[in-house]
Order: C-alpha cells, then sequence, then structure tokens
C-alpha cells in the first residue's frame, strides 16, 4: 500500500486523447523529466493507485502524452481525467544533491524555525496566487499556520527525517 508521505504532487489528467486510452497530463514541475520511474499514481476512492507506464511522449514544455498499462481504451481514460497525479519520493530522492525542489515535494514535512522551533507539519500548498504558501498543522492547535514558500526563508533539509528547516523573519507568525 503506498502511503501519503511516500509520494508529492507533480501534475493532473487532463483528458483523453485519442480512442487507445493514451491521457494527457499537465505538469506543475519536471521532476519526471529529469528522473526515470516505472509508474505514475493517482488518488482513486482514497487509495493511491499506482499505474505503470507503457509509453509516453511530450507536447510541450508542460504536458505529456500516456499510455498506461490496463488502460486501453477512451472510456478508461476518462475515468481519471480530471485525478492528481502523484511521484514516488523513492525515485526523487535517488538524484543528485544539487536539486531544485518542487514546493509540493514537502508536503509531509515538519517546519521548524531556528528561533520559534518546530511548527508543524505541511499538509498542503497553495500555488492558486502569485505567492505560493505552505500550509502548516501544528501539532494539537486548531488554527493553521500560513507561511510563504519562498528560498529566502529556507535554511536547510532534511530529506531522511523530512524536516525543513526555516529562518522566518520577526513578526511573520
Amino acid at each position: 500500500m503506498i502511503h501519503s508521505e511516500e509520494v508529492f504532487k507533480i501534475g493532473k489528467f487532463v483528458k483523453p486523447h485519442g480512442i487507445k486510452g493514451e491521457i494527457a497530463m499537465h505538469f506543475d514541475n519536471d521532476i519526471f523529466d529529469r528522473t526515470d520511474c516505472p509508474y505514475l499514481v493517482c488518488l482513486i476512492d482514497g487509495i493511491f493507485v499506482p499505474f505503470f507506464i507503457d509509453e509516453y511522449r511530450f507536447k510541450g514544455s508542460e504536458t505529456a502524452l500516456f499510455l498506461l498499462s490496463d488502460i486501453n481504451s477512451e472510456e478508461k481514460a476518462k475515468r481519471l481525467s480530471g485525478k492528481e497525479v502523484y511521484f514516488p519520493r523513492k525515485y526523487y530522492e535517488n538524484e543528485e544533491e544539487n536539486v531544485d525542489y518542487s514546493w509540493n515535494y514537502f508536503i509531509g514535512f515538519t517546519v521548524e524555525d531556528k528561533k520559534l522551533g518546530k511548527l508543524g507539519s505541511i499538509v498542503a500548498v497553495d500555488d492558486s496566487t502569485l505567492n505560493t504558501l505552505f500550509m502548516i498543522e501544528p501539532e494539537g492547535e486548531d488554527e493553521s499556520i500560513i507561511i510563504p514558500a519562498t528560498e529566502d526563508f529556507v535554511a536547510g533539509v532534511d530529506d531522511k527525517k523530512k524536516i525543513l528547516y526555516v529562518e522566518l523573519p520577526e513578526g511573520l507568525i
């Protein structure tokens, strides 16, 4: 079984392409292009389901067309339309040290500030506006914390312990 902390969002299936089960996917970042992975993951009825890739081809810089195992008709491809697509962290973590992280990669990480200490866990990334934001859920508290997702605040990353170290300006929280 695949757990949410084992994957991070990289895009969304948009619509079927043709009648043989090919489906278009819009990417949020280019990790798929930089890393070799035999499958993608979708959240279907609350369960992360892997879909093995038979073939793919890029159709622009942010879109690709996929043929997935067992998705061999337009009707089956249509069922995946609108589904968010996730990438297994284990394939991303095997990349070289100088990687450009996607903000979605940090979902599930604990955030620790240099002065304030542990803030909580990142539960979502809001990239619907010009400024991308981390939604942080503190342990044992009802009110979420929202901070800008910017390299200016990142002090370090511990991939193994899943901790994002930050140095936030005074008064932000």
